[in-house]
Parts: C-alpha cells; sequence; structure tokens
C-alpha cells in the first residue's frame, strides 16, 4: 500500500511539474526542463536565435559529445492552438530528441489576434529557410531535414509537408521535408466550429483551403500520424481522414492511434517521467531514423 501511495505521489507530482513547466514565466522554465527532460545527454548551443521577418527566435539543441558534422535534423513545433504556446516551455520534447540522436530546431511563431491565417505558415516556412541555411553550424545536415509538431504545430508540420507554395516563396526547395511527423494534429477540421480555429482561419477567402486533407499528393514525403482514442480537443478522425486521403494517393503514410492518451498526454509522453504511458518517442524516432538515413 505505501509503494502504490509514494507512486501516485510521484506521478502526480510530475503531473504538477510538467503543468507548470507550460505555465511558468521564462526564468522558472529551465529548472522545470531538467525535471521534466533530463539534465544530461543534450546541450543547448543556440538560444534565442533571431530567424525570418518578424522578430521571431528559436533554440538549437544536439546531443552531447555529438559527431562534428552529418547529425539528422528535427524541427519540431509545439502546439497551443494558435494563441499560446512558447519554445522554451517546449524544451522538454526538443531535449528528448536531441538525446535520440537529432540536432532540434525549436521555434516560435507569431499567435493569434496579432496574426491569422498564413502566417503561421509563413513563419514554419522561415524556420525551414533558416534551418537549411545555418544548421550545419550546429552540426546538422541540411541534406537530412524532418519535421514534427503537436497540435497546432502539427498543423504546420502538414501544410509544410503538403502544400508546397510556403517553401517556394522562401526560395526552399519543398523537397527538404524528407519526413514528417504530426502528433495529434488537426488535418481536416473545416467547417471551423471552436473559437481558436474561427480567429485563426475564418479570415481566409477560400477557409477549406486551409485544411491539409486538400493538399495531399503522391509524392509527399513519408508521413507518420500520431492520435488517440481519448483526444476530445483534436479528434482522431483528422489523422484516419488525411491518411486515407494520402494512401487512396499512393503516398507512404503510417498512423498510430494510443487509445489510452488523452490530447495532451501525447505530448506529456514525451518527457522523461511519461515515457511508460506509450512509446510516442521511441516510435517517433524509430521512424525518423529510417527516413533521415
Amino acid at each position: 500500500m505505501r509503494r502504490a501511495l509514494l507512486a501516485a505521489a510521484v506521478l502526480l507530482a510530475a503531473t504538477l511539474g510538467l503543468i507548470m513547466l507550460l505555465v511558468s514565466p521564462p526564468g522558472q522554465l529551465s529548472i522545470l526542463d531538467a525535471a521534466m527532460g533530463g539534465g544530461i545527454g543534450a546541450d543547448r548551443p543556440g538560444s534565442a536565435i533571431p530567424f525570418g521577418t518578424h522578430g521571431q527566435t528559436l533554440d538549437v539543441w544536439r546531443p552531447s559529445n555529438a559527431p562534428r558534422t552529418g547529425n539528422p535534423v528535427l524541427i519540431f513545433w509545439y502546439g497551443g492552438g494558435w494563441v499560446a504556446g512558447d519554445r522554451r516551455a517546449y524544451a522538454f520534447a526538443a531535449r528528448a530528441y536531441a538525446k535520440a540522436g537529432f540536432v532540434v530546431v525549436m521555434p516560435d511563431y507569431r499567435k493569434v489576434p496579432r496574426i491569422h491565417f498564413p502566417a503561421m505558415l509563413q513563419d514554419g516556412a522561415e524556420a525551414v529557410k533558416w534551418t537549411r541555411d545555418h544548421i550545419a553550424a550546429f552540426g546538422g545536415d541540411p541534406a537530412r531535414i524532418g519535421v514534427a509538431g503537436h497540435s497546432a504545430g502539427a498543423y504546420t508540420v502538414a501544410m509544410l509537408a503538403l502544400d508546397q507554395r510556403w517553401l517556394r516563396a522562401e526560395g526552399v526547395d519543398p523537397h527538404i521535408i524528407r519526413a514528417a511527423v504530426g502528433l495529434s494534429g488537426p488535418y481536416n477540421f473545416y467547417p471551423f466550429t471552436s473559437k481558436r480555429a474561427i480567429d485563426a482561419f475564418s479570415n481566409a477567402a477560400e477557409p477549406a483551403m486551409t485544411q491539409p486533407i486538400h493538399f495531399a499528393r503522391a509524392d509527399a514525403p513519408p508521413m507518420l500520424l500520431v492520435t488517440s482514442a481519448l483526444d476530445t480537443e483534436v479528434k482522431p478522425h483528422n489523422a484516419y481522414d488525411l491518411a486515407a486521403k494520402l494512401k487512396g494517393l499512393g503516398a507512404p503514410v503510417t498512423v498510430i492511434d494510443y487509445p489510452g492518451l488523452t490530447h495532451e498526454q501525447v505530448a506529456m509522453a514525451l518527457s522523461k517521467p511519461f515515457r511508460g504511458k506509450a512509446p510516442v518517442l521511441g516510435d517517433s524516432v524509430g521512424f525518423l531514423r529510417e527516413h533521415l538515413r
């Protein structure tokens, strides 16, 4: 009984720690991140690096003692419903992927109500351009770039991987993305029903064309779409709908459904205390390694 109570107390403390991590002031984030992500095995050689044309910044993480050159690269966009989120609060995710062997770029992006569609995609494309041009200085291989994101970040991932306009507008070859991982992402959510989606996308001249599913194509990069049966924020049909469209075109796509996880728990499973809940990190790392050889 005492062991069970102790285990429950540890889990509760970890849960509260992750919640604090996502809402704490910037000055507290590094301490909480170390608790959630573990402080050994990953370094942050670049912090608050400016990129793009609207004052955005990004962080770069890499494995400790990584080779000087040639490491696979992952750009990760965090979630927050297009209105919230901070790269520092998601350092636990960057740290996790860096410890798995990737040079990780974690960019910020502008939020609603300051911006609306398609600004979040333009910011995302500028982050890819920066990565192409500068990641070699951090030991990353610009020929081995994958993208990943959670929730609203997964929306950016899907649109950059499928709708080639945004990268081309930045002078970037869309085929630079060699693999894409979407965690709990919205890909087929028009007509808009949530306030966040309405605020972010209803200004579009053709609202239906804000949806990643409309840009599925046969030559899309390999995609891993992660969903969870208990997700009431972004319903699982988003992943299944996009996967069905891609498969019908002959594009490589994999869906993984973690039935016991909620929307938030998919991201939490990347953090050290919660990896036992589901192999989100291991499954996504395996997929990325396969396609970024």
